[in-house]
């Protein structure tokens, strides 16, 4: 815990239970305003800061928290960034929380972030009060979501299970997502174009698609290619 004159008391000083987090945000206004509502909490401190991926690794390192509340946009360029960074954390320190906060509400990622180590996953505009409990429950080694994305999660999941395609069908829409005509796709796959069709039409009914094209971007979107 920090104290007034900003300096960090000594281990003697801070309760036995206490949190150490690291946050990881490329925008600083942000990280500066949750480090001043985190802190206030007395079983809470912000150990360290990181606005890029290379700079939460060496934090972390450095600090060894008990939890990192990671945002996955760290660049201009990459939405995602922080899924591949959270897949090093959990790597390199098995023990550590993370804890997604970020402005994405999408299941698939969230259950992206799982795969890749995250223990929890909220939204930014959750309330205060959610965002401690959440922290303190990764703390404790436990899941944690906000309402929203624990909604995401189980409809993305739920979807993905619905969506089974058999292996040839599998095969024709990874053709499909190549811009192969029926035609192309039954020379490489030694099919005749008759049943190309039929594959393609069972794709389009268990996606919901009305088009070929539709097909392919609801496939992407569920990881499918």
């Amino acid at each position: 815990m920090n104290r007034a004159d900003g300096s960090v008391a000594p281990r003697g000083d801070r309760l036995s239970s206490e949190v150490r987090i690291v946050l990881v945000d490329d925008h600083a206004i942000v990280r500066q305003g949750l480090r001043s509502i985190l802190e206030r909490e007395r079983d809470l401190a912000v150990v360290g800061e990181a606005s890029t991926a290379s700079e939460a690794l060496a934090v972390v390192q450095r600090t060894m928290p008990t939890v990192v509340l990671l945002d996955l946009k760290l660049s201009t360029g990459n939405d995602h960034e922080g899924l591949a960074l959270c897949a090093e954390l959990t790597k390199q320190h098995p023990d550590l929380g993370v804890l997604v906060l970020t402005t994405f509400l999408d299941g698939k990622l969230v259950v992206d972030a799982i795969h890749n180590g995250a223990r929890g996953y909220v939204v930014k505009d959750v309330d205060t009060t959610e965002l401690i409990r959440s922290i303190r429950a990764v703390a404790r080694k436990e899941s944690a979501f906000d309402s929203r994305s624990a909604a995401a999660m189980v409809h993305s999941i739920n979807t993905q299970a619905e969506v089974a395609l058999t292996e040839r069908e599998q095969g024709v829409l990874v053709l499909l997502a190549h811009g192969m005509s029926n035609k192309d796709i039954g020379g490489r796959m030694y099919i005749s174009e008759t049943t190309v069709k039929f594959h393609v039409r069972n794709i389009m009914r268990k996606l919901g698609a009305s088009s070929r094209a539709e097909a392919v971007y609801e496939a992407s979107k569920l990881g499918m290619i």
